[in-house]
């Protein structure tokens, strides 16, 4: 770093000092955590379901064929999408980091939720052909006034290169909340809820397509934009998201 970038960088420093992304604690650099909220995160690590996504007791590996480990729970009732990764299971920093991005128009976290979500998704995104955020119904939009989805997917575009395209996928039912409901509501509740534009149909025949949102719950919002991409013809439709409610992430909740 040459000296004009160490004075520019100390005085924005003096300006913005930089603190914890989530408890605001002084740092020593931006974009980061501080000590104590890095260790309360659960990061999502091999083993894992290769389907659904979630942690796994124990590596099954040395007893497996050699293909991809999936889980009890996918094999019971697959999922509508090919993959699903996720950076955190969902717990009290990710979910205050998420909620004060979405709700407090906090943006300070973008920077780093796309690293996460890039290294995390890695293995998906290198064979990818376009990044579709999980839309948001236009007056939901208006009120909040930015998807937090079309955010990330920004971010992790311009990190990997591979394109982004907000205009593919629409939300043209205005549901209530999912907050609250069961797996079977959730569902119900997002019947008729997506589309694909008719003009994206073209643009996503026979493509890889990755679906990035901020957290996974039950997986019906993800389940229901992956139903409607693959019956418009992409090939393989993953899922990539900050956080995934898994049953240990429910207990705490």
């Amino acid at each position: 770093m040459g000296l004009l970038s160490k004075v520019a960088r100390s005085t924005a420093d003096a300006i913005v000092p930089p603190l914890c992304l989530n408890c605001r604690k002084p740092l020593g650099s931006h974009d980061a955590l501080c000590a104590a909220c890095w260790r309360q995160l659960r990061f999502i690590r091999a083993p894992l379901c290769d389907r659904l996504g979630i942690p796994l007791p124990f590596d099954p590996s040395p007893y497996a064929s050699g293909g991809p480990i999936v889980s009890a729970g996918a094999l019971a009732n697959p999922p509508d999408w090919d993959r699903a990764r996720a950076v955190a299971q969902f717990g009290p920093v990710i979910r205050d980091m998420i909620h004060a991005f979405k709700y407090s128009d906090r943006h300070d976290a973008r920077t780093l939720f796309g690293r996460w979500l890039a290294d995390t998704g890695a293995g998906m995104l290198c064979d990818a052909d376009l990044l579709i955020p999980v839309p948001l119904h236009r007056w939901r939009l208006i009120s909040r006034k930015f998807n937090q989805a079309v955010l990330l997917t920004q971010e992790v575009s311009g990190l990997t290169g591979v394109p982004a395209d907000p205009f593919v996928l629409q939300r043209v039912k205005a549901t209530p909340t999912q907050v609250g409901l069961t797996e079977a509501e959730r569902r119900h509740n997002l019947s008729g809820a997506f589309k694909v534009a008719p003009a994206a149909r073209a643009r996503i025949a026979g493509r890889n397509l990755v679906l990035i949102d901020d957290v996974v719950t039950t997986g019906s919002t993800a389940g229901a934009c992956a139903r409607v991409l693959k019956r418009a013809g992409a090939a393989r439709v993953d899922v990539l998201a900050l956080a995934l409610v898994t049953d240990d992430s429910r207990i705490g909740r």
